[in-house]
């Protein structure tokens, strides 16, 4: 069996969701986990299908189709599991928007080699004065020598200059 990831971005319309799926189902696929969303206007994800090997130029055929009705359709193989054993930890941000923020954080981030699994940022009104509010959400994989602590130190002493509120914790196990 062969599992494979499909990049999908296209302008968005009703059915796009329905093709897709009806070309990973042509051939042979199963349909394992997605993340699709609108963003900017266009319809933009990632879907993981796993299929026989031998059925993975049937579902690049399909995909062609789909890619020819105005979605183009990126396949790559998906990489083997790394076996991380690293702690989890689910991170959180809020602070007024501005320029900057994800670059600071993920360069701390990265620094202390802390890898992002997950990550998701929006903007939301601030309740009372309707200031652009950012948030971010990310699920983080710390090599086995960084602990939660270290995580915390460092997020928090760049949390004051860039006057947000961040929190960590250890991500719930699933």
């Amino acid at each position: 069996m062969a599992l494979m990831v499909l990049s999908v971005v296209g302008s968005d319309r009703p059915g796009l969701t329905k093709a897709l799926a009806a070309a990973v189902l042509s051939a042979g696929g199963n349909w394992l986990e997605s993340h699709l969303s609108r963003l900017g206007g266009l319809y933009v994800g990632s879907v993981l299908v796993e299929l026989a090997a031998d059925r993975v130029e049937a579902l690049r055929a399909a995909a062609g189709a789909v890619d020819a009705e105005g979605l183009e359709v990126r396949i790559a193989p998906a990489a083997e599991a790394d076996g991380s054993a690293g702690e989890t930890l689910q991170f959180g941000l809020v602070g007024q928007d501005r320029p900057g923020i994800v670059n600071q954080v993920t360069a701390a981030l990265s620094d202390l080699g802390a890898n992002i699994e997950a990550f998701k940022t929006w903007i939301a009104p601030e309740p009372h004065s309707g200031a652009a509010l950012f948030h971010m959400d990310a699920r983080l994989r710390l090599p086995p020598e960084l602990d939660a602590a270290r995580v915390q130190a460092a997020l928090e002493e760049i949390s004051a200059e860039i006057m947000v509120d961040i929190s960590v914790v250890a991500a719930a196990a699933g």
